[in-house]
């Protein structure tokens, strides 16, 4: 399967992506809102609440306009590496989990409660501390890819 043709099969059985996927798929965050779904040899996942959807869209979207000082970016609207990408979701999620939760966990267990509890916590999205969510996406690390060892014989 080529790559356009993935992508427009991927957009007709995904209506509803996920804006977490790259943090889902990295098995650092998981939701209870995540349908997980294979594709060719690719891992998909889906929102299944469109309400949440949005929520984390927003969401998303904030993290990725502060941190472009965090990542040496001039402009926010400029397409961001892929790892680039894991850092704001990943950082930016362990970051809010560390502030609403008050003690650092290396995994998020769900997105959507997180996001439920930090919106209570400082009485909505626009009052996160985003200076300080900020901190968690600089000092978040990718993790080195795995090569795999070759046997000589």
């Amino acid at each position: 399967m080529d790559e356009h043709q993935y992508k427009t099969t991927y957009h007709s059985i995904n209506p509803h992506r996920c804006v977490f996927e790259k943090a889902l798929n990295s098995r650092i965050c998981n939701c209870s809102m995540a349908q997980r779904f294979n594709l060719a040899d690719r891992e998909g996942v889906a929102c299944t609440s469109v309400i949440k959807l949005q929520r984390c869209d927003r969401l998303l979207t904030e993290f990725r306009k502060k941190a472009k000082f965090a990542l040496q970016r001039m402009e926010a609207s400029q397409i961001l590496a892929h790892t680039e990408e894991i850092k704001i979701q990943n950082g930016g999620m362990l970051g809010l989990q560390e502030h609403v939760e008050k003690h650092p966990l290396q995994t998020v267990q769900d997105i959507a409660s997180l996001i439920d509890r930090a919106e209570r916590q400082f009485n909505g999205m626009d009052r996160f501390p985003y200076s300080q969510l900020m901190q968690g996406i600089t000092a978040y690390q990718i993790r080195n890819r795995r090569h795999k060892s070759r046997i000589k014989k």
